[in-house]
């Protein structure tokens, strides 16, 4: 009799691992997802995600330039590529540091300028950058079997199951009820964060540090506002829609009608002006992301940035506003910070 109950309990199990819905779903890959998506494929395939990692194969037909004396034979991966960075992946899966030979070289490739910086010049790094670089990433084993692949994924780069979940249910039975769709400032912070999601966006060298977008929005006068009011996550980062009138209808107007708005400005280029360095900095209050604060603070005293120190250690945050010299002097080059507090008080008349 034990033994019949035994019998009816697994199968009553099995059953019910079976009915439910998504536990054993697998990952399908993104070009699975065109066949009935393809205005969304073709748009995330444009946006950068899923350049942030790419295997040799793809990548050496980019007109992509190589570090000193390296071959695309001496390639397995490519970090980026899309819009503001490269660097490149050895066959050992370690990122290069030197030229092939062990001198000193520059080997993070800048795409605005054509440019070439410094990455961990000379250090033996492995490629540790999950899970924001890949789909599906665990952090047990090695990539391809190389030792500097640290852990492993499904899809090189971001794919939609990153965002969507596993897709092989949405396959079989295509539906709302079959797909994960995440429209919280969280399912994006997951990788626009570094070091947690708080409101203290850290920072060095005088610009806020890539990727921070959700602490600076929690730090500034926005911290309510969901991504999704502004950007579609299919499209690149400079599609994003200009909503500010919306809110600031009585701004907006005001705006159109003075010299700045006659000249093609828009509330983003003062409000949202480049205070963050991903590759390269264009002068000293001009990097090559815009920053996520929006606030402008107008005393021409006050400073963007804090430093904090816990354990010993001393870290350095960016606060809830712009100054002006990053919303105001990238323009007016030959002017000061009083000048500048001066005509920003009434600057929307």
């Amino acid at each position: 009799m034990r033994d019949v109950f035994g019998r009816w309990c697994c199968g009553v199990c099995l059953v019910l691992f079976l009915a439910t819905p998504g536990l054993a779903a697998d990952y399908v890959g993104s070009e699975t997802c065109f066949t009935c998506h393809a205005d969304q494929f073709n748009e995330w395939q444009a946006s950068g995600h899923p350049w942030k990692l790419r295997k040799v194969e793809k990548a050496r037909y980019s007109g992509l330039p190589l570090p000193p004396g390296y071959s695309w034979d001496d390639i397995s991966y490519v970090i980026g590529g899309a819009n503001k960075k490269a660097r490149f992946i050895n066959k050992k899966g370690y990122i290069i540091t030197t030229a092939k030979d062990g001198s000193e070289a520059k080997t993070q490739y800048n795409l605005q300028d054509g440019s070439w910086s410094f990455y961990h010049k000379g250090e033996k790094k492995p490629y540790k950058c999950g899970p924001c670089h890949m789909t599906a990433y665990e952090k047990e084993g090695n990539q391809g079997g190389m030792p500097g692949m640290i852990g492993t994924w499904v899809e090189d780069g971001i794919g939609c199951e990153e965002c969507h979940g596993p897709g092989s249910d949405h396959v079989k039975k295509p539906s709302k009820k079959t797909v994960k769709v995440d429209r919280s400032v969280e399912a994006c912070g997951k990788c626009h964060q570094r070091g947690g999601m708080g409101d203290q966006p850290p920072a060095k060298g005088g610009f806020i540090r890539h990727h921070e977008q959700i602490n600076e929005l929690r730090a500034g006068v926005h911290g309510a506002i969901s991504c999704l009011a502004c950007h579609n996550p299919h499209q690149r980062a400079i599609l994003a829609k200009d909503t500010c009138k919306d809110c600031h209808e009585g701004l907006y107007k005001k705006l159109t009608g003075n010299i700045h708005g006659a000249s093609g400005l828009s509330c983003k280029d003062c409000h949202m002006p480049k205070a963050t360095k991903s590759a390269i900095k264009v002068s000293a209050t001009e990097g090559d992301v815009r920053t996520h604060l929006f606030k402008i603070n107008t005393d021409p005293a006050a400073s963007m940035f804090a430093t904090k120190e816990s354990k010993g250690k001393k870290s350095t945050y960016a606060k809830g506003f712009v100054t002006l010299d990053f919303a105001c002097l990238n323009c007016h080059k030959s002017r000061d910070l009083q000048w500048a507090a001066k005509y920003a008080k009434d600057f929307h008349q």
